[in-house]
């Protein structure tokens, strides 16, 4: 049986898309660095794998963005790259 995305985790995975681009990595790049495949980072980024919590932070640190820019709420994500005053 085919999984299908539930709408946080499409949103969030756009989002990480948004931020990893913004940072010119690859999903190779990003994956190496987070300890998991490219299909994976692809899986996370359509939504087709929930990104677990603690991987989350790890994303966070990796595309240097405040973790507001991952998940998906009520704040439009800032730019990639910029942590600003939130802390992690």
């Amino acid at each position: 049986m085919k999984r299908t995305a539930s709408t946080f985790a499409f949103q969030m995975g756009a989002r990480i898309r948004k931020c990893r681009l913004g940072v010119r990595m690859t999903q190779a790049d990003l994956g190496r660095m987070l300890g998991v495949s490219q299909q994976q980072i692809g899986h996370y980024e359509a939504g087709i794998n929930e990104v677990p919590a603690a991987r989350t932070f790890d994303l966070c640190r990796i595309l240097n963005v405040p973790l507001s820019s991952i998940i998906p709420g009520e704040r439009p994500p800032p730019e990639p790259g910029h942590l600003g005053s939130e802390l992690l």
